[in-house]
This record gives C-alpha cells, sequence and structure tokens, in this order.
C-alpha cells in the first residue's frame, strides 16, 4: 500500500508511486493500457499534464489498482475534493469492524435523530447533537467505501470471483 503521497508537481507523484511499487516501467504500464503512451504517463506522472477521468479509469483498471480512482476524486477532481474523502485499503476483518461500531452508535443516537427531525428543521438546542450524528454518519458512509474499494481489490486481484460476483449481483438488482 501506498503511504507518502505528494503533490502533482512532485516527481514522486501518487501515480508514480503506484506504478512503481507494481514494478512497472513507463513502457510496460502503457502495455497495459489501450490510450495511455508512456510519454504521456510521463507527462502525468510529472504533472505537466492533468490525467482525464478515463485516464484514471484505464490506469485503475490496467494497475488492478482500484483505490486510484478515490485517490483521484479526493485529491484532483475539484468536485470530489469537496465531497469525496479519502478511502484507505484495509482488512476486511477491520472494516466490518469499525462499522459494526458505528452502527451500532448510531441505534443509540436514532431516538435522538427523530426527535430533531421532526419538525422538520435544527434548532439552537439540537445543532451539537445534529452535528455528532451527522459525522457518525459519515463514519459509516467512509466504512462502507472502505468495503467497496475492498471488494474492488479483490475483483482485480481474482480472490472473488467475478462472473459469479456480477452474476449474484445482477440478480438482486432484478429483484430490486
Amino acid at each position: 500500500m501506498i503511504e507518502k503521497v505528494t503533490s502533482m508537481g512532485d516527481k514522486t507523484n501518487y501515480y508514480t508511486q503506484i506504478r512503481k511499487s507494481l514494478g512497472l516501467s513507463r513502457e510496460k504500464a502503457s502495455e497495459l493500457m489501450t490510450t495511455i503512451s508512456p510519454e504521456k504517463l510521463e507527462k502525468i506522472e510529472n504533472g505537466k499534464q492533468e490525467p482525464a477521468p478515463a485516464d484514471i479509469m484505464e490506469m485503475a483498471q490496467g494497475y488492478g489498482e482500484p483505490s486510484i480512482r478515490n485517490y483521484y476524486c479526493a485529491h484532483d477532481c475539484p468536485l470530489g475534493q469537496h465531497y469525496v474523502p479519502e478511502v484507505k485499503f484495509k482488512d476486511l476483518e477491520k472494516t466490518v469492524l469499525q462499522m459494526i461500531a458505528s452502527l451500532n452508535s448510531m441505534h443509540t443516537m436514532q431516538e435522538r435523530l427523530i426527535a430533531i427531525s421532526a419538525d422538520g428543521k435544527v434548532d439552537e438546542n439540537e445543532i451539537r447533537d445534529f452535528i455528532i450524528i451527522r459525522r457518525e454518519l459519515e463514519r459509516i458512509s467512509a466504512e462502507t467505501a472502505a468495503m467497496q474499494l475492498w471488494v474492488e481489490k479483490m475483483l482485480a486481484a481474482g480472490t472473488i470471483n467475478t462472473e459469479t460476483y456480477n452474476r449474484i449481483l445482477r440478480e438482486f438488482d432484478e429483484k430490486g
């Protein structure tokens, strides 16, 4: 997992670190992708060219590293920087335990949230509790995103059978 994250202007930016962690030259990395040449990859890595969303999708697919999409949204996309938190890849066990802790915490806050929202507004006496509840919901959302990242990484690595996963997912989608 890549720990050091640097700015686009730095020659060791996140995209370079990912490629190097996989032991790939720019030429070999480019062979994994259909629309990113070694020259374009060099410009992206050196901060001379901003990656387009399509470039990010292709890099994530080619490298088998879905976290690239989240990194881009959280750091490089103007809208995402405001709305998308960075999700760190972690073990499924840790993700599930943290999610359960957040869900249990929300269970105890459920009645307070109902009382706050019953009149359709948040008054002066409710703001503190509302902020606490909102932050707990954000933690649940972050753990959900971490679980999704874990699943995507396992699918990319072949640890989870993609065909079976997609078939069962379609069955759930059809049932609504």
